[in-house]
């Protein structure tokens, strides 16, 4: 059309002709946009890893939000539960030694049964506590899951071992020993479980025979990227057993009586 004419048009007519322009202008800027900046994808839920540290020690390692942790009691090799996860604390003769709470009740039996997971049976030992109220991780010492402080008791797990002391260089190896930590300085298979500063939490099995140093060593070089907090170290030698879809750690494949299982 030529301009002269499009000049008398009425001036409704311009105006919608106007809008119609800005509009089209404004789409094709948000397509342009659209297609030119890059999203962040978002990490993925859950994660595993295998790394080998300086020392030697490989360290198989799953990162995972606190609330897709479940603990379980089990009569059996992790492998063979069909669970991804990880063998939990220790234990004798199907007793759990080791705290193994979720919302105020133990994995096995009843509030101060022996052996039902609410104990740290015979001495305080190093307990992790996810307190979901509070959105925090804390290591506490102690003998039994009631003296644990937590927000709301009907929103929280602790597992239990031995205190790991990642930010207590000169004193982790006296706290471990002072726990009862079994066969420290010999080397065996190792596990444990730490979390970092944003919240997640690392399942953590490694099938190199291993002395607790060595093992926590390797934890801290390989695993969190410099972020992690502290943690425990849990029930090692042939309990040490992994399962991840098509990854197994069987360790020498005993029978555990509790795990660290992954919720999804």
């Amino acid at each position: 059309m030529p301009l002269t004419q499009f000049a008398k048009k009425p001036a409704p007519y311009l105006l919608i002709c106007l809008l119609i322009m800005i509009a089209s202008f404004i789409w094709t800027l948000i397509i342009g946009i659209h297609l030119w900046v890059k999203t962040t994808p978002n990490p993925p839920y859950s994660s595993y890893s295998i790394t080998q540290a300086s020392n030697g020690v490989t360290i198989h390692s799953i990162r995972t939000p606190p609330e897709n942790i479940g603990l379980k009691a089990i009569t059996s090799n992790v492998v063979d539960t069909k669970i991804n996860g990880i063998n939990g604390g220790f234990f004798w003769e199907g007793y759990l030694l080791s705290i193994a709470v979720i919302n105020d009740h133990p994995v096995k039996g009843q509030q101060g049964d022996y052996g039902s997971g609410w104990f740290n049976i015979d001495r305080k030992r190093g307990t992790l506590v996810w307190d979901e109220k509070a959105q925090t991780f804390t290591i506490q010492v102690v003998e039994n899951a009631e003296d644990l402080k937590v927000m709301d008791r009907n929103h929280y797990w602790a597992q239990g071992g031995v205190s790991m002391g990642l930010q207590n260089p000169d004193g982790w190896a006296a706290q471990a020993v002072s726990e009862e930590m079994p066969v420290i300085d010999e080397k065996r298979m190792r596990s444990g479980i730490v979390y970092d500063h944003n919240n997640n939490v690392y399942l953590i099995v490694s099938p190199t025979p291993c002395t607790g140093e060595q093992f926590r060593a390797a934890v801290l070089e390989q695993v969190g990227n410099g972020q992690l907090v502290d943690g425990l170290f849990l029930d090692g030698d042939g309990s040490s057993q992994l399962r991840v879809a098509d990854y197994t750690l069987p360790g020498d494949h005993r029978d555990v009586f509790q795990m660290i299982a992954l919720l999804k």
